[in-house]
């Protein structure tokens, strides 16, 4: 299995706000996904990278986890996603990623990209990037 990064950064989207990133690169899971018959019943190794950027903390963390998105908010909304079950698409896979991350009070954008790892010749997979609507 490939190390999985985990990171943050600061950055800023077209809105000049200042913004700050966490990621998760390069974890990969073994997943249910694929149309074809021949990937029914099997699972496949997927690779995971979602960056996203979060508004600053209106307060002080207090170095207390609770008042920061947590990476292990992004890992286990993956692993509840494929416990669900066999997924036919990989762009629906990173939709219901994309959606997860953006359900986070602080989340303003959500780069997903993931690949399938087991197709011929190398990675296959999608990237999306999807921003929080203003209601």
């Amino acid at each position: 299995m490939m190390e999985q990064r985990l990171g943050r950064v600061s950055s800023t989207r077209e809105t000049g706000d200042t913004l700050d990133r966490i990621f998760v690169h390069d974890y990969v899971l073994d997943v249910e996904i694929g149309v074809h018959h021949n990937e029914k019943g099997v699972t496949q190794r997927v690779r995971f990278s979602v960056d996203i950027d979060v508004a600053p903390s209106t307060g002080a963390l207090d170095d207390d986890i609770a008042r920061t998105l947590d990476y292990d908010y992004v890992i286990n909304g993956i692993k509840e996603i494929i416990a669900r079950g066999h997924i036919n698409l990989v762009e629906t896979l990173a939709e219901e990623v994309a959606r997860h991350c953006l359900a986070h009070p602080r989340t303003a954008w959500v780069k997903v990209v993931i690949e399938k790892l087991d197709k011929d010749p190398g990675a296959v997979g999608v990237e999306i990037v999807r921003r929080k609507r203003e209601d």
